[in-house]
């Protein structure tokens, strides 16, 4: 390399002074002496210690900008031989934008005046591709401080580069997303309250006319009034899961852990949904128990849960058939078992219906009403707590949702 440089004959005199626009001349040699006798003064070792970086360019050039050496790494990362590039200005590793604004020349004066010139910019390879270089010039100077040339180290740095705009892209993403998530609240919470309110009335003038205080009502009107207090349960019902849904989803629920037994909650709940299984004549059954099933959790979101599992069980299931509800414990965690012998999920189905207003049957014919939200809340409720909530089905045999939590200690 050093021998390279020295023989190279001796180039005219010229200005590092280009305009704008201007393409440097190709010297008739490309380094004076002193460059030359600096190259050449390190010997081996200087051969050596350069050749065998590759991950980096490191090559110098004379005062006028031109290569005066050329290392393995500078090869591989800029794609030229030394053949090729050595006696070139180095300009031709700048974008047109860059040589027309005289940006390289900028870049000498700087390492010129201060000693060093370090920025990071896009460069351009033999093939014309663009790659994000880290550049570092230094100003070489001889023992009476004359200026001998430049020693010029280039990394390629695109991978990291590509790596923090995609991870600024990302949490830009991020942001949109929870500024959505807060604006889409915001929307529910508004709106729940808007609809709740007329809903309400809705309910309340019903129940009056029911009970005759606005005249007498016949057994016609009396159907027809049930079947509005019906829809407008059915509604405030919708509501309130959306409302629940969009609460789980932004992490704005605080949760009561408390010891408590998973016994002592299905005997609370079962008789809230009795109604709903006796009157489509399906036996609701609680099988027998040992242990209180001790387990640490906050009691109404878990009423919450078993409460929705019941009601889907009794809604999936035929006239005629049975829903279990039972508890029990292993090593670490108690649980609750509620099964049905309904049509049962296909296998491709079971991690699906946990998924957002996702609901098995949906159909505009269909008479499983309801937004599709209660099993994406109620796991979502039962992981907050440090649980989960599973399905075991087979097609024609019935579900077998558990709901574990973990064990009090």
């Amino acid at each position: 390399m050093a021998d390279r440089a020295e023989s190279l004959p001796e180039p005219r005199s010229q200005s590092r002074d280009l305009q704008p626009g201007d393409a440097p001349k190709r010297p008739a040699k490309i380094a004076v002496t002193r460059l030359a006798e600096t190259i050449k003064h390190g010997g081996r070792i200087y051969q050596l210690m350069v050749e065998s970086v590759r991950d980096y360019a490191i090559f110098m050039l004379d005062p006028n900008g031109y290569v005066a050496s050329w290392n393995r790494g500078a090869e591989r990362i800029k794609g030229y031989t030394a053949d090729e590039i050595i006696g070139q200005h180095f300009s031709i590793f700048y974008k047109e934008e860059d040589i027309a604004t005289n940006h390289p020349q900028h870049e000498l004066e700087i390492a010129e005046a201060e000693g060093r010139f370090e920025e990071e910019r896009p460069r351009l390879r033999k093939d014309g591709s663009e790659f994000w270089a880290s550049v570092v010039i230094t100003a070489v100077r001889d023992q009476d401080g004359s200026l001998v040339g430049f020693a010029k180290v280039t990394r390629d740095l695109t991978e990291r580069r590509n790596a923090e705009l995609k991870a600024l892209e990302d949490a830009r993403r991020l942001a949109e997303s929870v500024s959505a998530n807060l604006a889409k609240s915001g929307f529910l919470t508004a709106m729940s309250h808007e609809l709740r309110t007329p809903l309400n009335a809705i309910g309340g003038y019903t129940e009056l006319l029911t009970l005759g205080l606005g005249g007498p009502v016949t057994p016609e009107q009396l159907d027809y009034l049930e079947r509005i207090r019906r829809s407008q349960q059915h509604l405030l019902g919708i509501i309130s899961d959306l409302l629940n849904f969009s609460r789980v989803e932004g992490g704005h629920l605080s949760y009561d852990i408390q010891p408590l037994s998973l016994s002592q909650v299905i005997d609370g709940i079962v008789p809230l949904v009795e109604p709903q299984a006796n009157a489509k004549e399906i036996a609701l059954e609680t099988a027998a128990r040992g242990p209180d099933c001790l387990v640490l959790g906050d009691r109404a979101k878990v009423d919450q849960i078993l409460v929705n599992l019941l009601s889907n069980a009794i809604k999936f299931t035929g006239s005629g058939g049975t829903v279990t509800v039972s508890c029990g414990e292993s090593k670490d965690t108690a649980l609750i078992e509620v099964a049905d012998t309904g049509a049962g999920i296909p296998p491709e189905k079971q991690e699906a219906i946990f998924e957002p207003f996702v609901q098995l049957g949906r159909s505009l014919s269909s008479a499983h009403e309801g937004t599709g939200l209660g099993l994406a809340i109620s796991r979502e409720l039962a992981r907050a707590m440090n649980g989960n909530l599973t399905v075991v089905s087979e097609q024609g045999s019935g579900s077998k949702f558990t709901l574990s939590l973990p064990r009090v200690k």
